[in-house]
């Protein structure tokens, strides 16, 4: 009878202990597979470069860097608005789609390692009718309420922006 339970009990160890084992490489496949973070506030360093032109339509690219150590990830659209001098607020409404650039690759996430970068194509028109004088454009790159403000002089009709979705391409300028 003891050597019965002997073998009952180191059965179960045995048992218990590959359990244990297969738990354990459960979680590192698990952890291995997980997915890159959101990008966090002050990670990113946002930029308006270049400039598109042709007859009353106007553009250039938005640019922002991954300056954090970590990858991580940003989709769809960056939160836009214009302030005029004195960083008084202007009137900005948002259109997300094609422009008369560049056409729209439509919201989806894009991975960035630390110093890659992600583009969206930002158009507006100047015909002179309403024309909002902006300075500045507050940029937030994931949409959230953490921005930055870059230099933007531009006269456009009726504080009216139209921008794509991020992308690893960047639009072309003239």
């Amino acid at each position: 009878m003891r050597a019965l339970i002997a073998v009952v009990a180191a059965a179960s160890v045995v048992v218990l202990g590959g359990a244990g084992v297969a738990s354990a490489t459960t979680a590192t496949v698990h952890t291995a597979t997980s997915k890159a973070a959101a990008c966090q506030p002050g990670t990113l360093k946002a930029v308006v470069t270049g400039t598109q032109a042709e007859m009353s339509s106007f553009g250039t690219v938005l640019k922002v860097t991954n300056t954090g150590k970590a990858t991580c990830t940003i989709s769809g659209y960056a939160g836009l608005a214009l302030e005029g001098s004195g960083h008084k607020a202007i009137k900005t409404t948002v259109k997300h789609g094609s422009t008369y650039f560049t056409k729209n690759p439509g919201a989806h996430t894009v991975t960035l390692k630390h110093g890659q970068s992600a583009y969206a194509d930002l158009a507006w028109t100047r015909t002179g009718t309403h024309t909002a004088n902006a300075k500045y454009l507050q940029i937030a790159p994931t949409g959230s309420n953490s921005h930055s403000t870059v230099g933007f002089s531009h006269p456009l009709d009726n504080g009216v922006l139209t921008e794509t979705a991020w992308s690893t391409s960047r639009p072309k300028t003239n």
